[in-house]
Order: C-alpha cells, then structure tokens, then sequence
C-alpha cells in the first residue's frame, strides 16, 4: 500500500513542469511531422525517384510507417528504464536522439547522389525517430500527471497533448512558409533541408528547459518503498515492469490499445493524407493544403485543453466516446468538403475532424496515466499508446492512399476510419472510469484506490 500522496506542488512550479513537458513534446512531434509532410510533398522525388509518382508516395509513406514499427521497442527500453530510474533522465535520452535523427536528415544525400543508400539511411534515421518517440510520451503526460492536481489532472495532463498539434503547426508552418518563398525547384534541391537542420536548435531549447524540471514525487516516493522492500525482502520483492504490467494490467493495456485505434488512424488521415488527397484528387495546391492544415492544427492546439478540462467535470470516458463518435460521422462530410476544391471548405472539413479528433486525445493522457500503478505506470502507458500505434498510425497513410489507388473514391477511406472508430467505442465502452483513481497506487495488485470526488469549483480549468 502506498503512504500518503505527497503534497501537490505549488502553481508556479506546476507550470513550469507543464512548460517543460509541453516544450519538449512540440519539438519531438515537431521532427515526427515534419518527416510526414516531406514524405507526402518530396521524399518520393528526392529517394525514390524511378517510381510512378503514386508508388513513389507509396514507398515514401512506407518508410514514415516504419518510424511507428520502432515505437513499441522505444516503448518497452524507455518504459522499463523510466519506472527504474525515473521519468526525467528517459526524456532528456529521447529529446536528445529524436533531434540528433531529424537533424542528421536534413544532411542526408538524395538518390540523385548515392544511389540505392540514400532510402536505406532515410529509413534507418527514421527509425531512430520512432525509437525515440516511443518513449516520449509516456514519460511526457507521466511528469505532469504525477505532478498535477488529482482534481484537474485531466486539464493540466492535456497540455503535453497539445504538443502534437503544436509541433504540427510548427512544422506546417515552416513548410508553408518555404513553399510560398521558393520556387518547386529550389524548394526541392536544397529547401526542404532547412525545416529539418532547424531542429538542432531546437532541442538546445529544449535541453535547456527539460534540464531544469524536478522529478515527478509521486514516483521518488514510490522509488524509495520499492529500495525499502528490496531491502527487507531481497531483490525478487522488486519485479521487472514489464513482467507486472502484463501480469496486473493486461486488460488495461488492451484498452488503451483498442482506445487509440480511432484517435490514431482519424489523425494521420486528416493531416497526413488529406496532403496527398487534396492535390491529386481535389486539384488542390501544395500551398492550399499545408494552409488548411495549418489553421486546423491551430484550433486543434487550442480546444485540447478546454477537451480535458471538461473530462475533468464529466469523466474520460464520455469525452473520449463523444470525440470518437464524431469522427466516424465526420468522415463521409469530410471528404465531400475537400472534393469541393474550395478553401474555406477544405479549412472547414480538416478543423472539424481535429476539434472532434482533440475530445480523444485530450483525456488520454490522464486516462491512460490513472490506468497502471505508479513502478509500471511508464511501461504500461507506452505500450498501451505505442503497440497500438503499430496497428493504427502506422499504416493509416499508406492503406488510405492504396485505397485511393485501387478505388479512385473516397468511400473505401471514410469506411476504414468508421471501422476503426467501431473498435475504438467499444475499447472505451467496456472500460472503468478512472477520474478518481490515486495515482500513488503503487503496486497494481489491486485495482487504483478512488480519491474523494473532488468539488465542481476545483474544476475551473
């Protein structure tokens, strides 16, 4: 049995660990994107240049696909190594990889140079990337939700959330900015390097605030009753977490898998797709479409704290399953909007799908954090999040743009996202609400302790 929480940090440091947090997982998402729209808009000129212009994005999506196969083994390291030595040291270790990879992209040679090797190192970095990423978020939402108030953990856990949308923005942003200042040519000999040779100072930034963050106190308390039952029970007393997260929460791992199926797949092929969609189908330009994304992914940033801040008051499920649901009837609309050609159609169509698309993914991280016990929280988050990713995320560009392919409609597209939104209701229709659960659980032998409900007023986000 835990001890007593420990005190809840004060607000000042509260909001430099969300800062921090916040800071470090724009810039991880940051170089994610950023490898996504450069595969839609011009890896598959620059490495895969003997292909039809289709197949080349085929090829293109399928070394983005393989940043997310790296992700469930990032999980497992920095998850085992995170509920061992701490959320801190994992995510300065992640922060520190996934921009060096992204940095060492912007200098790598094209197919033009070297032939064959120049997609086998693309790969080979992007699986660093994914490596990486793996293990940032996890630790990322584990930091501020350790930290937090248990009474407004779903508002204040939902701003690493909107590092996603944020380092969406950023990276669309600098895209759309080298797009509409250079010609195609030059944007695709030298251009489109810069984006990526940015993220150098990038992570200096991020060092720097990450560098100067405390670790999480529920976990140092509950590091210090693990080395006292070590101590008086010798070393089997201390199981590895991977082995205790799969034995005591096998079943909320399942959950946040079958959670984020929806979530997942609904946001790649909003952001991701919809740039290779819009200007092959819809007759859309580069320009246009990065636009579009852009404003979304601005509003996106923003309702993303207002989505947690309301599972606060009514609870992570029905959050989750309003967002999930809305997406699956979104989708027929969705694409008719983009089919229309018209800007303000295309703005439309991409922020209301990332508005509905941020009332799942802002409860998930407090949802997914109140699921394990503290020494198996990291590992059971992650692999929840990231082995999903593998199933979801990964290949969503790829089968939306083989469908595309196949079929010449949209329909196929809109039923695959439906499909995995049926998966992903009935994930979170089965689970527990874990609003109250006490995140000092540490053990997971039995199900989190509720804290007291806490008052409509400590809710104010």
């Amino acid at each position: 049995m835990a001890s007593a929480a420990p005190a809840p940090p004060s607000s000042n440091n509260l909001k430099r660990i969300v800062a921090a947090s916040l800071i470090g997982t724009t810039i991880e998402w940051y170089d994610f994107f950023l490898y996504g729209s450069a595969a839609a808009l011009v890896f598959n000129k620059l490495f895969f240049p003997d292909s039809d212009p289709l197949v080349g994005t085929l090829l293109s999506f399928l070394t983005y696909a393989v940043g997310f196969a790296a992700r469930p083994l990032g999980a497992l390291v920095f998850g085992h190594y995170g509920d061992r030595l701490g959320r801190k040291k994992l995510l300065v270790l992640s922060l520190l990889m996934m921009g060096g990879a992204t940095f060492a992209i912007g200098l790598l040679p094209t197919h033009a140079t070297v032939g064959a090797a120049a997609p086998v190192l693309l790969t080979a970095l992007r699986l660093v990337q994914g490596f990486a990423l793996g293990g940032e978020w996890g630790g990322a939402v584990l930091l501020v939700s350790e930290h937090g108030d248990a009474r407004r953990r779903g508002f204040w856990a939902s701003w690493p959330q909107t590092g996603a949308p944020a380092g969406q923005l950023l990276a669309t942003g600098v895209l759309s900015l080298l797009t509409a200042t250079l010609s195609d040519a030059s944007f695709t000999s030298w251009g489109w390097r810069i984006p990526f040779l940015l993220s150098g100072l990038l992570v200096i930034v991020g060092l720097w605030i990450r560098l100067s963050v405390d670790e999480s106190p529920i976990f140092k308390q509950a590091l210090a009753q693990a080395e006292a039952r070590k101590a008086t029970q010798g070393a089997e007393a201390e199981k590895l977490p991977v082995v205790a997260v799969l034995r005591n929460h096998w079943r909320d791992i399942l959950i946040a898998m079958g959670a984020r199926m929806a979530e997942n797949i609904s946001y790649y092929v909003i952001t991701a797709f919809i740039l290779v969609y819009a200007t092959t189908s819809a007759g859309v330009s580069k320009q246009t479409a990065l636009n579009a994304v852009l404003i979304a992914s601005a509003v996106h940033f923003a309702v993303i704290p207002a989505w947690g801040a309301l599972s606060d008051r009514v609870g992570r499920r029905p959050v989750y399953l309003l967002g999930a649901a809305g997406v699956g009837l979104w989708m027929f609309p969705f694409f008719s909007l983009i089919d229309t050609g018209g800007f303000g159609n295309l703005v439309l169509a991409v922020t209301v799908g990332l508005v509905l698309h941020g009332a799942m993914y802002a409860p998930q991280a407090a949802f997914f954090s109140e699921m394990f016990a503290t020494r198996m929280r990291y590992s059971g988050a992650s692999i929840g999040a990231q082995f999903a990713s593998v199933a979801a995320g990964a290949p969503a560009p790829l089968i939306a743009t083989a469908l595309l392919a196949d079929y010449d409609s949209s329909t196929p597209i809109a039923l695959y996202v439906i499909a995995a939104v049926v998966v992903t209701l009935i994930a979170v229709g089965v689970a527990k609400e874990t609003r109250h659960n006490d995140l000092a659980e540490v053990d997971g032998a039995t199900d989190a302790r509720p804290v007291a409900a806490p008052t409509a007023d400590a809710h104010t986000a």
